[in-house]
């Protein structure tokens, strides 16, 4: 009998710290727009979702729709933590492929992304994550593709829309 009681109350832990988990994992599903930061010195510049993005989000994937200067761009990400591949092609028309993977962490999603364009190979980081105001704010990091310095950090702010 007491063996069956530990069984239960260790049932009763994993299924409470399930929900708790499940808790964790925000919805980021909506139409976003950028809000602009008046003191950001060059513009809203690179990083973040773009000025505009829509997100479906369901149990398994992540999709981000955004429209850039080069045209739409849709990436898919497994929430699952295995690897997503998009693909993006760039301005010359040539295309290239990206392997993500999407991790959550405390509230956040964490998105790595690797790539090769031309033999150079590059990673870039993402994390997206919901303010308090319901405001969607993603963190980048990318490497400096024009001078080969420090990463290049941003943190961009997203209304609904």
């Amino acid at each position: 009998m007491r063996r069956v009681a530990m069984l239960i109350g260790a049932a009763a832990v994993v299924c409470l710290a399930a929900g708790v988990v499940a808790q964790t994992m925000p919805d980021f599903a909506g139409s976003w727009t950028l809000v602009p930061d008046p003191n950001a010195p060059d513009g809203p510049g690179f990083g973040g979702l773009g000025t505009a993005a829509t997100i479906v989000q369901d149990a398994k994937t992540l999709t981000v729709t955004r429209t850039t200067q080069f045209g739409e761009i849709k990436s898919v990400y497994n929430l699952d933590g295995s690897d997503s591949k998009n693909s993006i092609t760039g301005p010359d028309g040539s295309s290239f492929d990206l392997v993500s993977k999407a991790v959550w962490n405390a509230g956040h999603l964490d998105v790595t992304t690797t790539g090769d364009f031309g033999g150079n190979s590059f990673q870039t980081k993402m994390s997206l994550s919901l303010g308090s105001d319901g405001t969607l704010v993603v963190d980048t990091e990318r490497p400096d593709f024009q001078g080969g310095g420090a990463p290049v950090k941003a943190k961009m702010t997203y209304k609904k829309s």
